[in-house]
């Protein structure tokens, strides 16, 4: 089992703070074993298990906690009298009114409240009302190259060429059969769009939305529009609406699976508000759905470099400099930096094309070219890397 450390580390500072943690993501992404390993250091750290209460509610052992009266009375029953008591809910978007449970149990000093969920209703709507300026979320995403070549082991670049086709969820990276791997994608995919889509956004047509799922895939790295997409299906035979279609999208993107990119005007410093870019949650999924496509590999190595920036807490948009783009802006408080990606630039138009936004930008804001090249070049204070090297720094 891998130690997520980076987000340990955040739970062990948030530990025992007046605020309402909840840890989101999509699922099997590996937010119930971050619990496990944090109620491990809980333990470790001197508090007594009877002190940590652990629910999982896609377990059937806690069916009958499904209604918020029984769960509050249950966790209020089991609370250890005279000290601190730690509260794990996992997947608790499955309760119904499970806010106002939360919402009772945040009005004792004794409790700590961990809560996680697999869509981005759990802060939507009353409880994000009820517990304004009171939780603070915690965002996990699947494997970092990092974490997988630690989990992996061998050499870096048979171990990237891995990360590359197969993502990082953290199973699937134990699971060396390609058929087997390729099922247990297809039932996390599967999963997402019942539970997590089909039925909580009530989509009927359900064929429809596997193919803006697939589109959606197939087009990561593109700039895209809702307008493009229904034209695109209905020339297929697909009868559909930008409306429909924008439903989806923001239903794949509650449900994790799917990351926006608005763009940024660097000149204008505004952001723009039509043709976004989409990066997938993994390329695992991807692949399950397009099969693995050589044609397409300077796209995911921006999905691989987008999810990395988030990891690392940045906020990431798109540039857009007159008629030229720059990938990435990635942007933390007063901190900015300019990326490019490209598989690589040892062709002089390649390099011409992928140096030349930077260039052109007139601010003294670090700005890199990242490919796979292994000798790395770089002009006018603009820096190559290497991809692995660059998801290998300590963030």
């Amino acid at each position: 089992m891998i130690v997520r450390q980076t987000y340990l580390e955040k739970l062990k500072l948030m530990r025992d703070k007046k605020i309402i943690k909840v840890i989101t993501g999509v699922r099997r992404s590996g937010k119930s074993t971050l619990l496990e390993m944090y109620r491990d250091f809980l333990v470790s750290s001197g508090v007594h298990p009877s002190c940590c209460q652990y629910i999982n509610f896609e377990d059937l052992r806690w069916e009958s906690l499904k209604d918020y009266h029984a769960l509050y009375n249950h966790i209020l029953e089991n609370l250890s009298p005279n000290e601190k008591n730690y509260i794990f809910l996992d997947e608790i978007q499955i309760v119904p009114e499970f806010q106002k449970a939360i919402n009772s149990l945040f009005l004792r000093d004794d409790v700590d409240i961990y809560i996680t969920g697999s869509n981005a209703y759990l802060l939507s709507g009353e409880l994000s009302t009820l517990l304004s300026g009171r939780y603070i979320e915690l965002s996990i995403l699947p494997l970092s190259f990092k974490e997988y070549w630690e989990l992996v082991g061998g050499d870096k670049k048979t171990a990237f060429n891995k990360y590359y086709l197969n993502g990082g969820f953290p199973y699937a990276a134990t699971i060396d059969n390609k058929e087997v791997r390729l099922e247990y994608f297809r039932g996390i995919f599967n999963t997402v769009l019942l539970k997590d889509i089909v039925e909580r956004k009530r989509i009927s047509d359900v064929k429809l939305l596997e193919d803006v799922i697939r589109f959606l895939f197939d087009n990561i790295g593109n700039i895209v529009s809702t307008k493009k997409i229904a034209d695109t299906l209905n020339s297929n035979g697909r009868r559909t609406t930008s409306g429909t279609i924008d439903n989806y999208i923001r239903a794949l993107k509650d449900a994790f699976i799917l990351y926006e990119a608005n763009r940024y005007d660097i000149k204008g410093k505004e952001f723009l508000k039509s043709l976004e870019k989409y990066y997938i949650v993994d390329i695992g999924l991807r692949n399950l759905l397009l099969g693995e496509r050589t044609r397409d590999i300077g796209h995911i190595l921006e999905n691989i470099v987008y999810l990395e920036l988030l990891r690392r807490g940045y906020q990431v948009s798109i540039g857009k400099l007159d008629l030229l783009e720059v990938d990435f802006i990635a942007q933390k408080e007063d901190k900015r930096i300019y990326y490019q990606v490209s598989a690589s630039v040892l062709d002089e138009k390649t390099y011409e094309r992928e140096f030349a936004p930077l260039k052109k930008i007139n601010d003294s804001y670090p700005k890199y070219v990242l490919t796979l090249d292994e000798f790395p070049m770089g002009e006018d204070g603009i820096e190559q890397k290497n991809i692995i090297d660059f998801l290998l720094e300590e963030n």
